[in-house]
């Protein structure tokens, strides 16, 4: 009886062996020089900064579906088409006036608008103050009070006591109702979701910080959006300076004209699979956003960390994966290779696929591993290995897929797994960041790949010659190395922490 277990356990030791001898083999094609050649022609000036739209961007999914005819990877649709049509707006800079007791207020000097509703005229309707606008368990300003239909007006920050003890969080730590961006989300997505009308937020910090800056991009470009979205939005919002919201905390009669201006454009997601041997109907995908931020004044913003390390990574282990299915070793789930667009004007290209039109069910879909800048080094970490990356989410749904993270790093390819940023309330704001959170938000588990940002971050400094191959290289093995085992293990990850 010992000697037949002995055997036993040999042989399991020996495929063991053999399989990872198998995938280290097929990791090992992933080549610097590899992804040096495809990103110089990914992140050149010919592909003129992948805007979302543009003409760079519509040469770069061309490019990527020519990559994938060329490795005979099929498209993920049924139909054959490697392209996900997203439909969206460009929204320009809205006509709109505002009158509060007979006094005209100025867009860009005494306001702005947050949100992208449909034309419309508010005329006598109620104004309500509601503190600071917070509805949260831990404090409700909207508590016993009705605001459908009606002006909502809001002011900066959160309660918090003598103690300096935040009423929100119980602690001395702020909570997203006080926290630059996310306070104007949160309070204008409250008044949405109560049924408001119309709403204002009165901070002044803000409003200097934002209205420059909706100034620039007005002029530029105009912002875009889903056009589902844009077409289901009712509520004006709008974020103003503490001299307009003198008057609006002092008024009953206040009018606005709104009218929206906006085209419609037509970008482009891509997406290749290789179909599972033995559970095809699971899917691993792995996720990276194709577009960046275009041209300003002539100069090319080549995108080549943001995204384009990203994407490259993704061609080359599609090309590993490839490789192993022609000599017989497939994965036994599916893996889908998702290009993203619009992930620099919101995420609306992962957003399109999760909300309206996944090409595989979301209920299948055991995994994301989503690749958001993985080619430098991050100059604010002053500590700890030059051979790291961010891990952001790994542990947040599924305790067995940061488990498989971990025990693939530490067999094959030795790489800090930093976790500073790790966390939902990181000021950055980081895991809500990139195209995985529309997977996350679905419970579906995920992991952020990232290298954190640098001096070339949005400028057109970021250029490929920037690149740290070497680094490129073993982290594009990592989520290979990653993604072979969440498609061939016994078991799919386990959610295990799912948001409510």
């Amino acid at each position: 009886m010992k000697l037949k277990f002995t055997v036993v356990l040999l042989v399991i030791t020996n495929l063991t062996i053999g399989q990872a001898q198998l995938q280290e083999t097929y990791a090992s094609s992933i080549t610097a020089d590899e992804l040096k050649e495809k990103l110089y022609t990914y992140a050149s000036d010919e592909f003129e900064g992948r805007e979302t739209g543009d003409k760079g961007q519509k040469m770069a999914v061309e490019y990527l579906k020519n990559i994938y005819t060329e490795l005979a990877i099929s498209a993920a649709k049924e139909d054959g088409d490697y392209f996900q049509n997203v439909p969206l707006v460009v929204v320009k800079t809205p006509e709109v006036s505002i009158t509060i007791e007979e006094t005209p207020f100025e867009y860009y000097k005494d306001f702005v608008s947050i949100t992208d509703a449909e034309s419309n005229t508010i005329r006598d309707t109620e104004i309500v103050r509601v503190g600071y606008g917070i509805n949260d368990a831990r404090y409700n300003d909207y508590k016993d009070i009705d605001v459908r239909g009606k002006v909502v007006v809001a002011v900066a920050g959160e309660p918090k006591d003598s103690l300096g003890i935040y009423g929100v969080s119980g602690t001395e730590k702020y909570s997203k109702w006080s926290n630059g961006r996310q306070e104007l989300s949160s309070k204008r997505d409250a008044a949405k979701a109560l049924g408001a009308k119309a709403f204002f937020l009165i901070n002044e910090a803000l409003f200097q910080r934002y209205a420059p800056y909706y100034k620039r991009r007005d002029k530029s470009e105009g912002e875009s959006n889903l056009a589902l979205d844009v077409n289901e939005n009712t509520m004006f919002g709008f974020l103003v300076s503490e001299a307009m919201g003198t008057n609006l905390l002092n008024t009953n009669t206040i009018e606005i004209d709104f009218k929206q201006v906006s085209e419609p454009i037509v970008s482009e997601n891509v997406a290749a699979m290789i179909k599972g041997s033995e559970k095809p109907n699971e899917y691993i995908i792995l996720s990276a956003h194709l577009d960046h931020v275009g041209m300003h004044d002539g100069e090319v913003f080549n995108g080549a960390d943001d995204d384009g390390s990203g994407t490259v990574a993704i061609l080359e282990i599609a090309e590993a994966f490839k490789a192993a299915k022609d000599n017989g070793y497939g994965p036994k789930r599916s893996i889908i290779f998702l290009h993203v667009t619009g992930e620099e004007k919101g995420l609306l290209g992962s957003q399109y696929y999760t909300d309206y039109d996944p090409i595989v069910p979301l209920t299948q879909t055991v995994s994301n591993l989503n690749i958001d800048m993985i080619g430098r080094t991050d100059p604010k970490r002053l500590e700890g290995k030059r051979n790291y990356i961010y891990l952001i989410g790994s542990d947040k749904l599924s305790t067995d897929l940061h488990n498989v993270s971990e025990e693939m790093n530490t067999k094959y390819t030795n790489i800090e797994l930093d976790y500073t940023y790790n966390d939902e309330n990181d000021p950055n704001r980081f895991y809500y960041r990139s195209d995985h959170y529309n997977f996350a938000k679905n419970n579906i588990p995920i992991i952020f790949y990232f290298n954190g940002t640098h001096a070339d971050y949005h400028k057109a400094t970021d250029t490929p010659d920037k690149i740290e191959y070497d680094l490129l290289e073993n982290r594009t093995r990592l989520v290979f190395h990653t993604a072979w085992e969440l498609a061939n293990r016994a078991d799919a990850v386990r959610v295990d922490k799912a948001v409510k």
